[in-house]
């Protein structure tokens, strides 16, 4: 096992890249920025994160699957891969997102902290070890509760971050105790040698207290239900992209990580869910969060006027559909799920790229702002179109193909008479109850009247139409071609 040095900073050139170009815009905006006008600086900005995530993007693609890399600290498999590319590709279309918000008054300080986010993004990818997961999650956090608060003369995004940084707070709290129990019972930190220590052990009084910290985590930090309450005003009241960020590359990375945690780390406590009776492990406590999150998040939806709210109890009610693929990938493998989490982050991010060039353009907080869009942007309106009906699961696009795989999946475990068949039917049946919320959001954009106050025409910016045709070009052809996410795995 190589535990070289040179070894551990190829592992690590995209995170390197990534904080290298953060204090390469800090630099040059306390250098040269502070001598052009704001709109300049924020360009400078953009431009120079966005050479910074596509750096780092060719060095994940470039450096690869390596295995095992530094005594098992890191691993570098197909998954790693995968995950860092993806989280940098939903970096970039935050920052499109970006090109078209409202003016942060510090523009090199906010990219600056999407890379530093994106650092921990990457490293939560290819953690294998409880500490390094650790660090990389708390670097990611911490840099997400500053961007949700970085508007500093909006109450909305104060309250915002405050929240997200309080729940954020006490979840970390429950994680490190449940780590340090896992520590503790079998003196290890690396995944595999835990994986190791427990198929020996078995289940202890200890040891499910762990599963429960640590499962209490994951669902504030995935905004299951009931661990939720944090996300619909952060949804709402962030910055558009911080929300974007919040709502794609966090969950992305954040599954991974803890996929890789629970059915290589600790599949020997999971017990089993396709018959009735289970033997206690963490996939009853995952299918009890996965009903939670598809009920409330779908239910609660019906009830929003609030655009952002609705995207965020979207968001909850998408977390079902993800737990059922982490369920489902002892049998299916990680291919399903990061297929819906990758496809879900693009139609996410789009959605809040249309809600921000909307902001700047008279405002878009009540579903009924969006009214008459047809009229006002083309554009806007198609790309709109094809991000809420992948989100509904409408085919051809990508939010179809993926809700088909994960369900499929989980009809593997146990069939249509095990837990994870009920919960497949309940998702199914819930997904009639979005397409519902979904179409009133349609319907104000394609049907509805625009107020007289609202009727010009809206002025897309150049960076964020090629952000939002990217998009929805990505969301087309990934549910032609899902093959193109499944082959890596």
């Amino acid at each position: 096992m190589n535990y070289g040095y040179l070894t551990l900073a190829r592992a690590l050139l995209p995170e390197m890249t990534l904080v290298a170009g953060a204090l390469l815009v800090l630099a040059y905006d306390l250098i040269r920025g502070r001598r052009h006008t704001l709109p300049e600086r924020r360009a400078a900005a953009l431009l120079l994160g966005a050479v910074a995530l596509a750096a780092a993007l060719y060095d994940s693609l470039a450096v690869g699957a390596l295995g095992p890399v530094y005594g098992n600290t890191l691993m570098l498999d197909p998954l790693a891969v995968a995950t860092r590319a993806g989280v940098l590709g939903l970096a970039l279309l935050t920052l499109g997102v970006a090109a078209g918000a409202r003016l942060p008054r510090h523009p090199a300080e906010y990219v600056a902290i999407i890379l530093f986010a994106n650092t921990g993004f990457t490293l939560m990818g290819a953690a294998h070890q409880l500490l390094v997961a650790f660090v990389a999650l708390e670097l990611a956090s911490l840099s997400l509760y500053i961007l949700a608060g970085f508007n500093k003369d909006s109450r909305e995004s104060a309250e915002a971050a405050l929240k997200y940084f309080l729940f954020g707070g006490m979840a970390t709290a429950f994680l490190l105790f449940g780590f340090s129990l896992i520590y503790g019972v079998t003196g290890e930190l690396d995944f595999s040698r835990i994986a190791l220590a427990l198929a020996q052990t078995g289940m202890t009084p200890l040891l499910a207290l762990a599963l429960v910290m640590v499962l209490v985590a994951f669902g504030f930090k995935a905004a299951a239900a009931p661990f939720h309450l944090w996300a619909p005003d952060a949804y709402q009241g962030a910055p558009t992209p911080s929300a974007a960020l919040i709502a794609s590359a966090s969950k992305l990375a954040g599954f991974t990580l803890f996929l890789r945690l629970l059915w290589p780390g600790l599949g020997a406590l999971a017990g089993q869910v396709a018959t009735a009776g289970n033997t206690g492990g963490w996939l009853t406590l995952v299918a009890l969060l996965a009903g939670a999150s598809l009920l409330l998040g779908n239910l609660a939806a019906l009830a929003q006027a609030n655009l952002r709210r609705l995207l965020a109890y979207s968001a909850i009610a998408h977390t079902g559909v993800m737990l059922l693929g982490v369920i489902a990938a002892e049998t299916a493998g990680a291919g399903p799920l990061f297929y819906y989490l990758a496809t879900y982050g693009v139609a996410t991010a789009g959605a809040f790229g249309v809600i921000a060039v909307l902001e700047v353009n008279g405002g878009c907080q009540r579903i009924t702002d969006l009214a008459g869009l047809d009229r006002r942007s083309p554009l806007l309106t198609g790309c709109l179109a094809v991000f809420i009906l992948s989100l509904a699961g409408i085919p051809p696009l990508a939010g179809f193909a993926g809700k088909f795989f994960i369900f499929a999946a989980a009809l593997q475990v146990g069939g249509v008479a095990g837990p994870a068949g009920w919960l497949t039917l309940l998702a199914i049946a819930l997904s009639a109850v979005a397409l519902y919320y979904y179409l009133i959001v349609l319907k104000q954009a394609l049907v509805a009247a625009p107020a007289p106050e609202r009727a010009g025409r809206i002025r897309v910016p150049t960076a964020t139409a090629i952000t939002l045709v990217a998009a929805a070009a990505i969301i087309v052809g990934l549910g032609l071609f899902p093959s193109l996410i499944l082959g890596l795995f």
